[in-house]
């Protein structure tokens, strides 16, 4: 069947409708992709984990820095279990002159705190300014382990 110069509207119409519908089917592709992504995280930590037991340094915006197991679940929180952070204390006495100032640095599980918080932290991934993983001989994961093993159940 020959088609004529004088095609009618009625005659592309199926056309049309399947190219529209084609359309709509990558636009819900797109949606639920960007959906799945945001969930995640977005790009900014959304993939991140350490590797079993690794410990990471959460450095905020705010000048703190918390150690512990970063997870990135959904949503616009990351979140650490098994916190540490330094605690820096400046002696009564000054040191002579010649030394100055010696800070006492201690780290302190969170939990001991007066308002009791549990060992997990929620973080707003807009107030993370970097992560670094942590080495197993790093002086704050030895300190991590010697906490623990001080701390056992018995």
């Amino acid at each position: 069947m020959e088609k004529s110069a004088n095609t009618t509207f009625e005659e592309l119409a199926p056309r049309r409708k399947s190219f529209r519908g084609l359309t709509w089917i990558i636009l819900i592709i797109l949606v639920v992709l960007a959906g799945g992504w945001w969930l995640r995280g977005g790009s900014k930590f959304g993939s991140f984990t350490g590797a079993g037991g690794d410990y990471q340094a959460v450095f905020l915006t705010n000048n703190q820095v918390y150690f512990g197991k970063l997870t990135a679940p959904r949503g616009n929180y990351a979140v650490l279990t098994d916190v540490f952070y330094l605690q820096v204390s400046q002696p009564l006495q000054p040191s002579p002159p010649a030394g100055g100032p010696n800070p006492n640095v201690t780290l302190v599980k969170l939990g001991s705190e007066l308002h009791g918080p549990i060992d997990r932290m929620e973080i707003n991934r807009g107030q993370i300014l970097f992560i670094e993983s942590l080495k197993a001989d790093s002086r704050v994961v030895q300190g991590i382990e010697k906490y623990k093993t001080d701390n056992k159940p018995k």
